[in-house]
């Protein structure tokens, strides 16, 4: 098995086109581009089908990089994923995480601990009546898998996070299928996206062993009993596949990072979060001198199907005026950054089948200082 060596950098974003913070990382030698594997960012946009921020982050994103990794600009996007989730409530900040990755030698001596490891894959193009069925879900496990072998993890419970972007159905994906007899799983465009992170999330456990029992397409949306602990799905216009990241520590991993998670129950669980936290060695709040320095954290957000928290009625779901999915991401990003020290954390909306009804994974990523820094 061969070693590695993964990288993790965050950068802050004026907008979804700035790429000048990127750029000048690679400038100064700070990033190789050749090493770059994949970009989660979040943007300023409404999170929604219209959500076009994502889509012009990523093209600005090929663009600077094409001439550092030798590629046409739409060809960027077959060597490096690229998952861009869309809003930024409250004090969520815009930014981006870039994840390298190099092939090593051997690792330094005296490195017992597994590290951060990063494996990615695809699924092939779905059929519009794909979607949010066993298609989706079945596809997706073999893709979970090939991305852990990629990473060079071999055991489930060293997964941490795994990121997936996937496809939403459009007015004319919907008739396309209709035009060959087949029917979508929903008409909506907006549901679509529900349908779609469900089944991604459903296949994140399938593959994980996080479920023994076989999924029916009829369990989508409807069982929420059934979820992962650790898969994070994102939906947007932008692809008509599946992106899939597996974040997670490995003993061929020769990294000076670490991950580690937990699942938050409600949108209120500050406790999940402090035991993220404590995972990788940090305490919430702590400025002092552990060694180990805070990366970024990555959180779904999800407001509670039955209409309440811990007893007391919430109106998220009601809100005309506002989706759901962008009071979650408010709600949560406000605790996340309280505890955390910052705004510029990853929490996309939208937790089906990730974490428990109301709730939904936290990881969190640590440098950890060796003797020479």
């Amino acid at each position: 098995m061969r070693t590695t060596s993964v990288g993790v950098v965050r950068i802050p974003t004026k907008g979804p086109g700035d790429v000048a913070g990127l750029l000048g990382m690679i400038e100064q030698g700070e990033i190789d581009p050749k090493a770059i594997l994949a970009i989660l960012g979040k943007t300023e946009g409404n999170g929604g089908v219209n959500d076009f921020t994502r889509e012009y982050a990523v093209a600005a994103l090929c663009t600077a990089l094409a001439p550092h990794v030798g590629l046409e600009p739409h060809r960027v996007e077959q060597r490096i994923a690229f998952v861009m989730s869309g809003g930024t409530e409250g004090v969520l900040s815009p930014h981006i995480t870039v994840f390298t990755r190099k092939s090593i030698a051997q690792a330094p001596a005296g490195l017992a601990d597994k590290r951060l490891s990063i494996g990615m894959a695809q699924t092939r193009d779905f059929l519009p009546e794909e979607l949010g069925r066993s298609a989706q879900i079945e596809e997706t496990a073999k893709a979970v898998v090939s991305a852990m072998a990629d990473a060079g993890i071999t055991e489930p419970k060293d997964v941490h996070f795994v990121q997936i972007k996937c496809p939403l159905l459009t007015s004319d994906r919907v008739e396309a299928a209709s035009a060959r007899g087949n029917t979508t799983v929903t008409t909506s465009a907006y549901s679509s996206m529900a349908y779609s992170r469900g089944a991604s999330a459903l296949g994140v456990a399938v593959a994980l062993g996080e479920i023994e029992e076989g999924i029916r397409d009829q369990d989508v949306l409807r069982r929420f009993e059934l979820f992962s602990k650790v898969a994070s799905t994102s939906a947007g216009i932008e692809l008509i596949h599946n992106v899939v990241i597996v974040l997670g520590n490995s003993a061929s991993s020769a990294s000076p990072f670490e991950i580690g998670h937990a699942v938050m129950h409600d949108a209120i669980d500050a406790a999940a979060v402090i035991e993220a936290l404590a995972s990788v060695g940090l305490k919430a709040g702590s400025t002092a001198n552990t060694g180990r320095e805070l990366v970024n954290i990555f959180a779904k957000a999800e407001a509670s199907p039955n209409g309440n928290v811990r007893g007391f009625r919430h109106t998220m779901l009601e809100d005309t005026d506002i989706s759901a999915t962008r009071h979650a991401r408010a709600a949560v990003g406000g605790l996340i950054g309280g505890l955390a020290g910052s705004g510029a954390v990853y929490v996309s909306g939208g937790a089906e089948h990730q974490g428990p009804p109301g709730g939904g994974p936290v990881a969190a990523i640590v440098r950890v200082a060796d003797d020479s820094d």
